[in-house]
This record gives structure tokens, C-alpha cells and sequence, in this order.
């Protein structure tokens, strides 16, 4: 079930009262387009408990310039785009005794800009790792604020003014982490080539962000699902990822590789099981889905939470300034050593299309 409430854009912290004086209860949290904020709790019965976390409201108004986010059509029924906060309590028992919401203006936030494979995506059985990636900080200390979107480069976001509107945002001591690759390396209008015009316009948004006091973090695309014959991962990217890899390099900036990581984890799957990391699904497994679904360059759940623990890691590695704000009880994750599938279980949201997500 879900619970929403009208609240104006910013970070916010909130405790959910969790238990049955007379039952057991489980209960998974998402919020928004959702993006996971609690796994897996359980009550005895009789028994309470407090879950907390902290949240990013968005909404498009730009209000230093008095303009918008240019919005694309799908978008109007997100719910990470209504001026509300969206609670969405779900698991084989979800049982809910009070909210409590209170702002947090005074924490840092992590910013997401990015393509597809960041965005909080809307719908089952769609899943990106910045919507994953919550689940693993502490509430109270700071907030991911996800700002990608499906079909974005690093030139269409910043004309959709998305970028426009972190930066009307973004305060000294916050973060931005940029992720891009699939749909820049495309021939077309939003086309950068790689070692000058995508370089340049990472070391112009590095610039901007560092003016502004905000810790710049480069992130590699991580590969699509390209199997050789030796089941080894083949590179569709093209210099991309070297590119990217080169501009941390030159700019000393924080820098995570996504791209060796997710071929890592794929090679470890290997060709068949890496399937259940990507929206394979045979026809009719959903509603109104009449057609099989193969999608080599999106991910399921599964897929999108074992590349969030790769993200993890590499702040672990690499920026200890963030690594201060992760959950302590962490495990040590090895991408060559991927958690099984078999027991991997997030209760499926209500929300379920079947159209891809732009891009691929």
C-alpha cells in the first residue's frame, strides 16, 4: 500500500513505526518511483520497531530563473515529478504504525545525473542502480537526490535543463556523480565524440561543480550484455569508458569503474545466469504483456542491486569523504563473486509496464 503527502522539494528525514501488537509483520519501503529505502524488516509478534531513512523530494520549478526541467511526455505521471512524497509499503506483511517527517536542510546530497541505467525507474521489471543505492547509507547523514533519466546524454541533459536545476540546488560539501555513455556514443544531434567534445564537456560540468564547493565523481558505464564466444564480455562502448577513465585521471577528480566492475560480475553470471541481472521475461509473466521481453542494456532488480554494490565498492575504494556516510554493517562485496539469484527477493511494486526505457 502506499502514503503520500504534499511537501516542498528537499531532503527530508522519516521514521516509520514498524510491528503488530497482536501479529508478526514484514515490510520492504520504497519511495517515490521506487527506489529502495529499507530492505526486508521483521517484527515478532507483539513486537516494534523503528525504520528510518532519508529522502530527496523533487519538482521541476527551477526557482533562480523561474523556468522548468522540459519534462519528456512519460514523465508527467512519474511520481518522483508530483510535488508529493510517495511511501510505498510492500512485503508479505507490511504493517505500518505511524510516519514521522521532518526536513533536513542541513545534510549533504548526493546528485545522480545520468542516462537509463541511473534513473529511479517507474515501472516493473525495470530497475537502475540509483534507485538501488539508498538502501546503503545511513538516514540522517545524507541524501541521494536522482536526477537521471532515461534516453539523457551528457548534451540532452543539460538542455532538458536538468543540470540547470541540480545547480540551482546543489550547496558546498555535496556531490555529483555523472554517468554517461550509452546514447552519447549514438550518431545524431546529441552526439559527443569521445576523446574531445564527451571529454571537454565532462571537464566543463567537473569545473562548474568544483566552483560551487560540490565534489565532482566520474562513473564509467557499466557494459551491456555482450557475450563472446569464450563468454567473455565484448566492449560496446566504444573509447567511452577510456575516456572517462582519462578525465578523472587529468582532473584528479573522484572516479568510479563501473565499466571493469560490471564485466566482472557479468563474466562471473556468465552467459545464462547473467540473463536474470537483465529484463529477460517470457511472454504474459506480467500483465498485459503479450510479447517476450530481452533487454541486453536494462536491468532487472536483481541486476540493478548487484551494480549498486559495485558503485558501493568503489566509494569504499575511492572517495573516503562518502564512504563515511555508508551503513557500518556492510558486507565486503567481490563483483567476481555475485550474491545468487535464487535468494534474491524485493517485493514486486504495483507499477508494471512493458515498453523499454529510452535508450539502450
Amino acid at each position: 500500500f502506499y502514503f503520500s503527502v504534499k511537501l516542498p522539494e528537499g531532503n527530508y528525514n522519516v521514521k516509520v513505526l514498524l510491528g503488530d501488537k497482536t501479529g508478526t509483520s514484514v515490510t520492504t519501503i520504497k519511495a517515490e518511483c521506487r527506489r529502495l529505502m529499507t530492505e526486508k524488516i521483521e517484527t515478532a509478534k507483539g513486537k516494534f520497531t523503528t525504520a528510518q531513512f532519508t529522502v530527496h523530494v523533487k519538482d521541476s520549478l527551477i526557482r533562480s530563473v523561474g523556468t522548468k526541467v522540459r519534462l519528456k511526455s512519460r514523465e508527467f505521471e512519474y511520481l518522483h515529478w508530483d510535488d508529493k512524497l510517495t511511501l510505498e509499503f510492500n512485503n508479505t506483511s507490511p504493517k505500518v504504525c505511524a510516519v514521522e517527517i521532518t526536513k533536513a536542510d542541513k545534510i549533504p546530497t548526493i546528485f545522480l545525473a545520468g542516462n537509463s541505467t541511473v534513473v529511479d525507474q517507474a515501472h516493473e521489471p525495470w530497475a537502475a542502480w540509483g534507485q538501488m543505492i539508498p538502501a546503503f547509507f545511513q538516514p540522517h547523514k545524507i541524501a541521494v537526490a536522482n536526477y537521471a533519466e532515461s534516453g539523457e546524454t551528457l548534451k540532452a541533459f543539460k538542455g532538458a535543463r536538468r543540470l540547470e536545476k541540480i545547480w540551482s540546488m546543489a550547496k558546498p560539501g555535496d556531490f555529483l556523480f555523472i554517468e554517461f555513455a550509452h546514447n552519447d556514443q549514438k550518431p545524431g544531434g546529441n552526439h559527443l565524440d569521445p576523446f574531445t567534445t564527451y571529454k571537454q564537456t565532462l571537464k566543463d560540468w567537473i569545473a562548474e561543480a568544483r566552483k560551487r564547493g560540490v565534489t565532482p565523481v566520474l562513473v564509467t558505464s557499466m557494459n551491456r550484455r555482450t557475450f563472446d564466444s569464450a563468454g567473455k564480455i565484448t566492449n560496446s562502448l566504444g573509447d567511452y569508458p577510456e575516456a572517462v577513465r582519462q578525465t578523472a585521471k587529468e582532473e584528479g577528480v573522484a572516479f568510479v569503474d563501473l565499466n571493469a566492475m560490471s564485466k566482472t560480475l557479468y563474466e562471473a553470471l556468465g552467459p545464462e545466469k547473467s540473463i536474470k541481472a537483465f529484463v529477460h521475461f517470457a511472454a504474459n509473466t506480467f500483465p498485459n504483456q503479450p510479447n517476450e521481453l530481452k533487454d541486453n542494456t536494462h536491468f532487472s532488480t536483481y541486476g540493478a542491486y548487484e551494480l549498486a554494490k559495485c558503485v558501493v565498492k568503489g566509494i569504499q575504494q575511492n572517495i573516503p569523504e562518502l564512504a563515511k556516510y555508508l551503513k557500518k554493517d556492510l558486507p565486503v562485496f567481490d563483483p567476481a563473486k555475485p550474491d545468487d539469484v535464487a535468494k534474491w527477493n524485493l517485493p514486486q511494486s504495483s507499477f508494471v509496464g512493458t515498453v523499454k526505457p529510452d535508450g539502450n
